[in-house]
């Protein structure tokens, strides 16, 4: 796969590495605690765009270099053109990346190792999957600064409780990997010597099972939440009915019929 390359440290921005049919795509801007910008966003939507399109990648882990995850937006390239028209085509482009996370068919893990604050925050609430080392922090932190995070505040109450969100959202107030564990936002947390293990553990759990089924049901679970009930049953009936049609599932039944583990 490619990788856009760090010009100024002449390093990619989004450094890849794969084990099979795992893919782990790292943020490389260490000495900017990774903040996202355009650069990184684009090297990241390439790389996403890439993954998406392979049948044999079958789980994605987004991880990050340095001490922290990601520290949300590059503020100085932000301050650098101040016009509105700027940051509306800014925070589109950020939109577009998160939301390919969402609807690409591979389930993406986050690897959380340190903080991930306002953006980087986003980021982590807009993965299917997160794991957070015991040390990593959260903030939506923008409004200490006087701006709102208003497109991390979208996947945010997403995730955990409105009140939860909100006052994060209104205090800026960083909380630990536990409490973002018990309020949703992460799946777990776990000693920074594990977090590789629980990692790999998770991603290899997924990728034994058929990825026809992960993709039409992780298509599935995104649309039913934005439904009313009636019409998300409706959506959930015609998506099983496909499923099952499926030979992998044909055989899958079967061969739980046998007693026999399947032949995928």
């Amino acid at each position: 796969m490619s990788a856009v390359p760090n010009t100024a440290a002449d390093a990619p921005l989004v450094q890849v590495s794969r084990e099979g049919p795992v893919v782990t795509l790292t943020l490389n801007r260490p000495a900017q605690f990774n903040a996202l910008s355009e650069g990184l966003m684009a090297a990241l939507q390439a790389e996403l765009d890439q993954v998406a399109a392979d049948d044999s990648a079958r789980v994605v882990i987004l991880a990050a270099a340095g001490k922290a995850f990601c520290a949300g937006h590059d503020l100085r390239e932000m301050r650098a053109d101040p016009s509105q028209e700027y940051y509306q085509t800014l925070f589109a482009q950020c939109a577009k990346m998160m939301l390919t996370i969402q609807r690409m068919p591979q389930p993406v893990i986050a690897r959380v190792h340190g903080i991930a604050t306002a953006a980087g925050c986003q980021l982590v609430a807009m993965c299917d999957l997160a794991v957070a080392a015991d040390e990593a922090k959260f903030a939506v932190s923008g409004v200490n600064l006087g701006l709102f995070c208003s497109t991390p505040s979208v996947p945010l109450s997403r995730n955990v409780p409105r009140k939860t969100a909100f006052e994060m959202l209104v205090t800026g107030e960083f909380i630990d990997a536990r409490t973002a564990a018990e309020k949703g936002l992460v799946n777990r947390a776990v000693p920074a010597a594990e977090l590789d293990a629980e990692i790999a553990r998770l991603a290899q759990l997924i990728a034994a099972k058929p990825p026809v089924a992960i993709a039409a049901g992780k298509d599935l679970f995104y649309r039913q939440l934005e439904m009313g009930v009636e019409a998300a049953y409706q959506l959930a009936g015609q998506t099983m009915a496909c499923n099952m049609m499926e030979e992998p599932t044909l055989e899958g039944v079967q061969a739980f019929i046998e007693k026999r583990k399947p032949n995928w």
